[in-house]
């Protein structure tokens, strides 16, 4: 792709308005979309990479699970597919202002322990939304998380790139794209779980090491391993130990809480690893001041199944248990007054009869069980 498509029409609904990356797997360009009355990302893959059957099976069908993807924290897809002329791929996605946590870390340094994890509760949301579909992301370095504000929330974090290539390599580290045999993983070795270094089958797992990386990195302004060349890294994350988290930067007094859950992200084996993005994500909870591990957090959502982070119970939990034992209330009234008026009854009966000599059963039918004023019941018990 070139300039040419600045300013012109694709797919009978975009302008392209200008070219925001570029790399050795395509485009992104910027465009509007004037039927929605909203801007556009779309990324456009090499002519040369049209005649690639594996790649084009690849893409369609993670483009389409992508575009089932809910998670607020999830970029948007809107539309995929070829583009007539030159059967290239694309993909059209919401547009994102804001910066990645690549470009943020470069420019302020280590984040404060809460709002990074904050920011990581939010993101393993977005995963665990992946992973239950069976996505895996095989990418996530902190040029794939961008923060932005939506709705007025500052510090919200955007996952981009689920399961494909990067494109955009503007603020690519030297040697970030590594492709497999195969040609269908890609990797970046500062952040990849070391089954991936090692060429093997990925699961969720893979992803929760690289998001301990981030956040290792997010914490401390630096990598759990020796500072080396971008293929070295490779082999440290097979062998090496990682730095303890609070010891790599020990002027930040990062609290001690740090190393236990920091070490079972990085776990070599992903078998002591957590297990999903939501156990993950709980763990982190822990560094949240105590208000907001009471209070509603983002849901971390589990596909098919209901949320396994479960907030406190909230002002309208209370104000239903408030109108149940209202109504419990109301409806043990309504028993004593019955009582009371059985009473009543038999007090007359009593008394009748004491007075009068004559037996119960002249009395009682006097007082027919059906002419017995009832006071009303309830339908709301």
């Amino acid at each position: 792709m070139n300039d040419d498509l600045i300013g012109k029409e694709i797919l009978g609904q975009f302008r392209i308005l200008e070219r925001i990356g570029k790399g050795g797997m395509g485009e992104v360009f910027k465009a509007e979309q004037p039927a929605m009355d909203r801007m556009v990302a779309i990324k456009i893959l090499h002519e040369k990479l049209a005649s690639r059957q594996d790649l084009l099976s690849r893409f369609r069908r993670e483009a389409r699970a992508m575009s089932r993807l809910s998670h607020p924290n999830t970029v948007r897809v809107f539309l995929y597919g070829q583009l007539e002329e030159t059967k290239q791929l694309y993909i059209a996605m919401e547009y994102l202002d804001g910066a990645d946590l690549a470009h943020l870390t470069r420019r302020d340094g280590p984040m404060e322990v809460t709002r990074a994890a904050k920011i990581m509760i939010q993101v393993l949301g977005a995963l665990e939304e992946a992973h239950g579909v069976g996505i895996v992301h095989r990418d996530l370095k902190p040029e794939n998380i961008l923060l932005t504000t939506q709705g007025g929330i500052p510090d919200f974090p955007k996952v981009l790139d689920f399961g494909l290539a990067k494109i955009k390599e503007q603020r690519m580290r030297p040697g970030s794209l590594v492709l497999t045999r195969e040609g269908m993983i890609f990797g970046t070795p500062e952040f990849m779980s070391p089954e991936q270094a090692r060429g093997e089958t990925l699961d969720a797992r893979s992803d929760i090491y690289s998001l301990g990386v981030i956040l290792y990195e997010m914490l401390t302004a630096k990598l759990p391993f020796p500072r080396s060349k971008p293929m070295e890294y490779i082999a440290h994350h097979i062998k090496s130990p990682p730095f303890k988290v609070t010891e790599r930067r020990p002027e930040l007094n990062l609290p001690a809480i740090l190393d236990p859950i920091m070490d079972k992200a990085l776990e070599k084996n992903r078998d002591d690893r957590y297990a999903s993005a939501t156990e993950f994500a709980q763990a982190l909870q822990a560094l949240l001041p105590k208000e907001d591990q009471a209070g509603p957090m983002h849901a971390v959502p589990s596909a098919g199944r209901q949320n396994t982070i479960k907030p406190a119970s909230s002002a309208d939990d209370s104000l239903a248990r408030g109108k149940d034992d209202a109504r419990g209330s109301k409806g043990k009234g309504i028993v004593i007054a019955l009582l009371l008026v059985i009473v009543l009854l038999l007090g007359a009966v009593t008394y009748l009869l004491a007075f009068t000599g004559e037996k119960e059963s002249a009395i009682v039918p006097l007082l027919p069980q059906n002419e017995i004023e009832q006071p009303p019941v309830s339908n709301q018990n």
